[in-house]
């Protein structure tokens, strides 16, 4: 069990811990406020971390102990080993391989080609772009995912003349980005992050989770098109015109050498094997999943190798700098007692039992991930439950998954809840729409709460039964 231990062997003043609490709670009141700020957040949480290490340093509350290494011993800065570098690798190499893959036209290609499928029904055109948003979420990450979706929204209804459907499809597709970012392992930053704690699998993480992706989405397009009066074509000559509106789409437009593109289906469907089957495979067991993305990264950057500062330039810097600086703030914050005190409040959750102490924390994750950034609330509450004996051994706790369904569904209260659904409401803001941050509240609360209802009975009764 957590405690607090101001007088214990750790040796912490009870004030010491307060002004390192203050310090987290500035952290993530700055975060919120990112954009406000205008600072990017490798920065902020970098500043804060600064901070906080040379704090720890004037305290005593962090000593530098040797690292044996292959042998030799190594002396390591006090923040390097409180980086969780199978995270960053797992980031850095999906990102990368992604990139590269996506050059090869492979999305492009299958959204226009559900396009044409759909023959210009809104109501199935709805249906496509909601299942593929989901399916793009989950092995691409959400924002790539809803650029995607998204930019080809505008321009299908567009050509269409269906204008008016636009605010509905965006919105649709950037709340099914959550629950898309739900699906695997490697589909959200929080994921990764509670699963690699927990110890959850690839294979048992999908198995868990798309029972409940599949209930949510079909709910969400139900929803959806009922609440923005998603229309059918009724008449033979309605349907004739929309016809002919999307055969004008081309899905070859994207692909600049088809060996490359089939070369990047034959990769895409061997990288998401590997990926789910890394704990059993002999030698990659022992590597880890960050060794497997950054080796099919390399893989595919081989087709531009003469190029691939590019990609370099491309790679999201801010994210992992982000994650590293977030990893060294975390750890300062356990070494000051600060995620004790936090593992006590926990604790009272847990006492409530099974049931009510998961739907508790499902709650409470969820409406914090909804004003603030869910990663650091995932790093910090993935950090409190790997220290509480019975839950920290226990992948199968329902407490894991009520943290990552409310760290990945919160982001559907509020625009700034998750960065796909801030990039919806660019993109409705593009388009010439009005829609506030008051409208986005209003018109999402209604799939919200959908979405956590269903998730409370999932997790706190489904996932226990079965666990």
């Amino acid at each position: 069990m957590l405690t607090l231990a101001s007088d214990s062997a750790h040796g912490v003043p009870p004030g010491v811990t307060a002004l390192f609490g203050g310090i987290l709670a500035a952290t993530i009141l700055a975060l919120a406020f990112e954009e406000k700020l205008h600072a990017k957040k490798s920065l902020i949480v970098g500043l804060f971390a600064a901070v906080s290490l040379l704090l720890a340093e004037a305290f005593g509350l962090m000593h530098r102990d040797p690292v044996e290494f292959l042998g030799h011993t190594v002396d390591l800065p006090v923040y390097i080993p409180g980086i969780d570098w199978g995270v960053i690798a797992i980031m850095l190499g999906s990102g990368l391989f992604v990139d590269v893959t996506s050059k090869s036209g492979l999305f492009s290609w299958i959204a226009i080609r559900l396009t044409k499928i759909s023959r210009g029904e809104p109501m199935r055109l709805l249906w496509y772009y909601g299942v593929m948003t989901v399916v793009f979420s989950a092995v691409l990450n959400n924002v790539t995912a809803m650029i995607i979706v998204g930019s080809l929204s505008g321009v299908s209804l567009r050509k269409l003349g269906r204008e008016n459907l636009l605010l509905g499809f965006l919105l649709v597709e950037g709340l099914l980005t959550n629950i898309g970012g739900l699906l695997t392992l490697i589909s959200s930053v929080p994921n990764i992050i509670v699963g690699t704690t927990a110890d959850i699998s690839f294979v048992t993480f999908f198995l868990k989770s798309s029972p409940y992706v599949v209930v949510a989405t079909i709910a969400t397009i139900v929803l959806g098109a009922k609440i923005f009066a998603i229309p059918k074509l009724r008449t033979p000559e309605e349907r004739a015109e929309a016809d002919e509106l999307v055969a004008g789409f081309d899905e070859r437009d994207g692909i600049e050498s088809p060996g490359f593109f089939w070369f990047g289906v034959v990769m895409l469907v061997l990288f998401i094997i590997t990926i789910a089957t890394t704990s059993v495979l002999p030698y990659i067991s022992d590597l880890g999943m960050g060794f497997v993305a950054l080796s099919f990264a390399a893989i595919m950057l081989v087709r531009y190798k003469s190029e691939v500062d590019t990609y370099y330039r491309a790679i999201d810097w801010d994210l992992l700098g982000f994650f590293a600086a977030l990893f060294a703030l975390i750890n300062v914050m356990e070494h000051a007692q600060v995620l004790a005190v936090i593992g006590g409040w926990i604790q009272h959750l847990i006492g409530l039992g099974p049931t009510l102490g998961s739907g508790s924390m499902l709650l409470s994750a969820a409406v914090a991930s909804s004003v603030t950034d869910n990663i650091p609330l995932a790093a910090m509450l993935a950090k409190i439950l790997g220290g509480i004996p019975g839950i920290s051994d226990d992948p199968t706790s329902t407490y894991w998954w009520a943290v990552i369904f409310g760290a990945n569904l919160g982001g559907n209260l509020t625009p700034i809840g998750s960065a796909s659904t801030l990039v919806a409401v660019t993109l409705i803001h593009k388009y010439g729409i009005s829609f506030s941050f008051a409208d986005f509240v209003k018109r999402a609360f209604p799939f919200a709460m959908v979405h956590i209802g269903i998730a409370l009975v999932y997790v706190v009764v489904v996932l226990r039964l079965f666990s």
